[in-house]
């Protein structure tokens, strides 16, 4: 086709001009001492997202470009760094919104983390811990029933619309479905789901 070949020159290039135009986002990242952090949370994104390894230069540039909910993500690592990085982070902020209604709350949340959509979603635990993957519409938090707030382990899924209240604990590896409302421990590898939350009980193989 007569297109194609100008096509393809536009599709090679369009990577780059999209990390020129998050240009003052990517000198952010000079001034954070948080950049190990972020390379993660570029790589589980990627995985997450089907990048082949081909498709993987650029990353910071083309999520930053591409998606709110990576923007918030990149804005609570530099807000958790070196004062520089934080400052550079506020101010950059207001040139590039991330999601509205997405609060990450000042809690220390582990390296890898993944938030698919985000509004309404509220992560506010005492800590968290790697490569989490969380969906909009869900609360993580205090319940009235006493000061501690969750403490939710590495590799965590929580679905759209969950909620995760109180002075709980969910482990390693744990999977929180839809909409459930989880007020007790998950153990390490459980699914949760339901109001309130129960365990779900693997089916006895054949």
């Amino acid at each position: 086709m007569l297109l194609d070949r100008p096509a393809r020159w536009v599709l090679d290039h369009i990577d780059t001009w999209h990390s020129l135009a998050v240009w003052p986002l990517l000198m952010t990242y000079r001034l954070t001492d948080q950049q190990s952090v972020i390379d993660i949370d570029c790589e589980k994104w990627a995985e997450l997202l089907w990048l082949a390894p081909e498709q993987r230069s650029r990353l910071l540039g083309r999520f930053l470009f591409a998606f709110a909910e990576f923007r918030s993500v990149y804005y609570h690592r530099l807000a958790a760094g070196n004062p520089a990085g934080a400052l550079a982070g506020r101010l950059a902020a207001h040139l590039w919104r991330g999601v509205p209604g997405l609060d990450l709350s000042g809690t220390p949340i582990g390296p890898g983390l993944f938030v698919s959509h985000g509004q309404g979603t509220i992560l506010s635990a005492e800590r968290i811990g790697a490569n989490l993957q969380v969906h909009q519409g869900v609360t993580v938090g205090w319940d009235y029933r006493g000061e501690r707030r969750p403490v939710i382990g590495d590799d965590v899924f929580i679905g759209a619309g969950a909620k995760v209240l109180g002075a709980v604990t969910i482990g390693d590896g744990a999977r929180i479905g839809a909409n459930a409302v989880v007020v007790r421990d998950v153990p390490a590898g459980a699914t949760a789901v339901g109001i309130p939350a129960r365990l779900l009980v693997p089916e006895a193989s054949c």
